[in-house]
This record gives structure tokens, sequence and C-alpha cells, in this order.
């Protein structure tokens, strides 16, 4: 015997109809040739009715147990209720690894200030950076940077940052690099040039201003675009903090003892085919000369960027200027740097690129972070780049470097690959 499959609620349904639609059990009295008062036969009529709801009711019951315990799988699942704030779905998490790589040559002892620029004569893994992250739920998102290098690894930054706080208010915690001018915020795969400039070296550090800490941006409601961020970071780290702390840690005991970043980033769409950004920070905190001393830099930027809508070959020329002055106290007076960069990029299309940039820093005897550097430094650099595509680029890049403390300039030609594989965000403008 076959037998087909059926869903309790249909077997419910064909069961109730089975049994409502057999005739009652007590079936109207036959006619009798005497006649009956007419109240009698209505209280049996009455009780006839009652009688077969009963035998029915009955009926059903037994049916539904009957098919609970023949398809006890069928029966309907509770509905757990709705979660209030719901996770959202699993998704794969965004994963990037960026190569750098490069074979450099100096013609004599090189003053690189990067940490990630080739050093000296040979070839150098520059770094290879795992880029991690992924929406935590509907508040936040994580960001992490890791840095492998020839010395271990490193963790660049490590960041939760809130989604969509109210009022254009964003708050990112962890350990980031500073909104301290405009260069500090990107990675060396974004670069138009192979090393760092003097500038962001010199002032800020070998990688740049970073440390742990707190951000808090607000996109103001301007009719243009304008971004006041401040943040509050460690004073503390020879890479990353050189004109406060440095190397010396010596605690935070106050909150005067922090690095405060205060900046203003705006941008102004001057026609369909020109932009241009410009920004304004401060960095300030205490230094480790001691007494008390502080350090304060100031810092502008301009990005100007010309695409022409029209052209096909999706050419662009742009020019960027950053600038930074640091007034650095020490005992018994007070020290002044100035530094800064200027780069012109023409993008020809899509596959090259070349560009020139322009770096200076200032010089001051008896400079007790860089003992040497007793006078000002110039350094000239030219690029040519080929992109086969958006995931790999082959640079040439050549610099002539002149810091008027040496006898001669130093003459330096690199060779840099990039390759990357895996997610890959867009590019801050």
């Amino acid at each position: 015997m076959t037998y087909l499959p059926i869903s309790f609620r249909q077997g419910l349904l064909l069961s109730c109809s089975l049994v409502l639609s057999q005739p009652s059990s007590a079936a109207e009295p036959a006619a009798e040739a005497t006649e009956v008062p007419e109240a009698t036969v209505t209280q049996a009529t009455q009780d006839s009715e009652l009688q077969g709801l009963v035998d029915r009711v009955k009926a059903l019951e037994d049916t539904v147990e009957l098919m609970s315990t023949v398809q006890p799988s069928q029966a309907p699942a509770t509905v757990a209720p709705a979660p209030t704030a719901a996770r959202p779905e699993a998704s794969n998490l965004d994963v990037a690894l960026i190569l750098d790589a490069a074979v450099a040559w100096f013609s004599q002892e090189s003053l690189q200030t990067g940490a990630h620029d080739p050093s000296d004569t040979g070839f150098h893994l520059q770094q290879l950076e795992m880029s991690l992250g992924e929406n935590v739920d509907h508040i936040f998102e994580l960001r992490a940077n890791l840095v492998f290098s020839a010395l271990g690894v490193e963790v660049e930054e490590a960041y939760g940052r809130t989604l969509a706080l109210p009022g254009g208010f964003q708050v990112r915690a962890g350990q980031f690099l500073t909104p301290m001018g405009r260069l500090n915020l990107t990675h060396p795969h974004t670069w138009s040039f192979v090393d760092q400039p003097l500038v962001n070296g010199t002032l800020l550090g070998s990688e740049g201003s970073r440390g742990s800490g707190v951000e808090v941006s607000w996109l103001t409601p301007l009719p243009w675009y304008a971004d006041v961020v401040v943040s509050a970071t460690d004073p503390a780290g020879e890479c990353c903090a050189r004109s406060f702390m440095s190397g010396d840690d010596l605690g935070v005991r106050t909150p005067l003892d922090f690095v405060y970043t205060l900046g203003l980033r705006q941008f102004f769409e001057l026609t369909n085919d020109l932009g241009l950004a410009w920004g304004l920070t401060t960095q300030q905190g205490p230094n480790s000369t001691g007494n008390g001393n502080r350090t304060e830099i100031y810092g502008t930027d301009l990005y100007l960027r010309w695409r022409p809508a029209s052209a096909t070959s999706r050419m662009a020329v742009s020019w960027t200027l950053e600038g930074m002055m640091r007034r650095r106290q020490i005992p018994g007076g007070l020290r002044v740097d100035t530094g800064a960069y200027t780069q012109l990029v023409w993008n020809l299309n899509p596959t090259w690129e070349t560009g020139l940039r322009y770096g200076y820093v200032s010089g001051s005897p008896e400079d007790d972070l860089i003992p040497e550097a007793t006078d000002d430094r110039h350094r000239v650099s030219g690029q040519v780049t080929y992109r086969p595509s958006h995931f790999s680029r082959l640079r040439l890049q050549g610099s002539r470097d002149n810091p008027l403390y040496r006898d001669e300039p130093i003459w330096v030609g690199m060779l840099a690959v990039e390759f990357l594989v895996g997610a890959h965000g867009a590019h801050s403008y």
C-alpha cells in the first residue's frame, strides 16, 4: 500500500470536512399517527442537536490526536520574536593584500626620512600590507591595517568607527593615522611617489603622525563640503610622535599630556572639470625636553585637480601643496622649523602617469632631534608610472637630494613594483 504525505493542516481540514459532512446521529423521528405536543417536539429537537454537536467535537479531538501521533514533525513551529536590533546578514570579511617592493641606487649614504622608503642600494621590501574591514552591526564598522616587513609584523591601524550618528557626527577609536595634513592620512600605495616627502618624515615621524586615541569629526551644514575633526592620541613613539615625546614616554598625568589634532577640511567644486580641496590643521602636545615644554605644529594644504569631463581618455592633472611650521619649546628657548612640498602629477590615461615633486625642510644648529641637520635641505624628484591594471603598478623614479650640510648632493634611482589582490576600496579625492 502506498501512503501519500499529508501536512498537519491539510489533514485537519480534510478530517473536519469529513466529520461535518456526516449526517447527524440523532435522526429526525418518523412521523407517527398520534399527535405529539409542540413543546415536547421542540425540546427533543434541541437535545438531539446538542448531542450531535458533542459527538462532532469528540470526533474532531480524536482525529487531531491521531494525526499528531502519525506526523509529529509536521506540527507548526513556534515563531520566534524578531530582535529589536538585528545584526546584518553574515557576509565575507573584506581582505586585501598589497605588496610594495623596490630596488634602489644611492650615490652616497642616504638620508631617507620615511620608514617605508628604500634606504640604501639594493632590493627592498617596503611593506606587505593586509587591509581588513567589515561592518560590525548597524552602528559600527571595524577596520585594520597590518604591515609585514623584514622587521616583523606591525599594527599600523586598528579602529572602530561609527556608521550613522545624527547631526553629521562620526567617531572612531583605536589606533589610527591622525588627520594632520593631507598626506598623513594615506598609505604608501596611494602615493604618487615611491618615498615620503621630507617635511612629513622630519616633523611628524618616519611613519607619519599616528597613535592610540579617539577622534570626532563633524560634517557641517555649510553649502560647501566642510568637515571639522579633532583627535586626542598618545604623545609617545619615535616613529609616530617625533616632535612630541618621541621615544621618551614620560606617561600621561593630565589631559594636557595628550597630543591634540584639530583640522578643517573643505572642498569646492569650481567648475564641472575643476575641484579644489583646502585643509587647515594644527597639532599640539608635550615634548620630551621636560620642564612642561610643548610643541605646536601648524599646517595647510591645497589640492587642485583638473579632469575634463568630456575627455574619453580619462586624462587628469593634479597639483598639491602642503606646508608646515613647528614651534618647539626647549630648555631656555624656542626652536622654529619649517618645511613643505609641492607636486604636479599628470595622468595621461588610466595606464600612464608622470609627476614632478619638490620638497624642502629647514635646518638649525644644535637640533636635538637631527643633530647633523644644521642647514636647509632640498630634494627634487621625478617619476613615470605604468599601470597594466588597477591592481598592479610599475614606477621609475629619480631624485636629487641636496642637504646643504653635506659636501655633495645625493643622486637616487628607484624602480618600484606594487601588486594588489582582494577587496579594493576607493581612494580619497
